[in-house]
């Protein structure tokens, strides 16, 4: 190889190296997220870049069109503060919920909304003793009696959904089936086959309304 050609492969390579620099840099740049409290992100400033945010899910704030959760999040320790709306396209997993941490990443928008392209929701388990619960047989055979006095029945979970699809989910003890209706958190470890206790009262229609879900002790 002549000296010529040397030099001339030596620039090309270094025109490749700088060039791979430029995207790496570029890539980079745009796949790093800015974590911003609540706040910052209602208060605007950041519209067009990638954002992270936590906060807690405000109580029934969440709705669902086809594959889009659209909720807000507020800052539990400045629950005086403007809450950020956010607008997820994809399925929530069975942890979210009223109150639920969720850890929102994705990019602002003029409006100040969130679009939010990773959603992780954070859940603390409970653990209760089902001493004092009822099986799920011994409550239904209460009949109507039973319509809106607070109770704790125990079962096995079956058929889990996400918030916002009816039911979300029923438990049986083996002969007896209850459907229940649970708009709140619940921890990764409520699955198919957990078994649980819950706090609430029949309804009319033969479903449990559920204000508490724990894992049975």
């Amino acid at each position: 190889m002549n000296a010529k050609m040397k030099r001339r492969l030596v620039a090309v390579s270094g025109i490749i190296i700088v060039v791979l620099i430029l995207v790496l840099a570029f890539v980079g740049g745009n796949s790093a997220a800015k974590t911003v409290s609540v706040a910052e992100a209602a208060e605007g400033g950041y519209a067009g870049q990638k954002v992270q945010v936590s906060g807690n899910v405000v109580e029934d704030s969440f709705s669902t069109a086809g594959n889009t959760l659209t909720f807000e999040i507020y800052d539990p320790e400045n629950e005086a503060g403007a809450p950020l709306k956010v607008v997820y396209e994809g399925a929530a997993s069975s942890t979210f919920g009223n109150d639920v941490t969720a850890i929102c990443t994705g990019h602002m928008g003029e409006d100040n909304v969130l679009t939010c392209s990773e959603l992780v929701t954070k859940c603390p388990s409970k653990y209760e003793n089902a001493t004092d619960a009822l099986e799920v047989g011994q409550l239904l055979g209460y009949g109507l009696d039973m319509v809106g006095t607070m109770v704790k029945v125990t079962g096995t979970v079956q058929d889990l959904k996400a918030v916002g699809q009816g039911d979300r989910f029923v438990i049986t003890d083996g002969t007896d089936v209850l459907p229940v209706a649970f708009d709140g958190a619940l921890s990764e470890e409520v699955v198919d086959g957990a078994q649980v206790v819950l706090t609430g009262s029949l309804s009319q229609d033969g479903s449990f309304a559920a204000t508490d879900v724990a894992l049975q002790a």
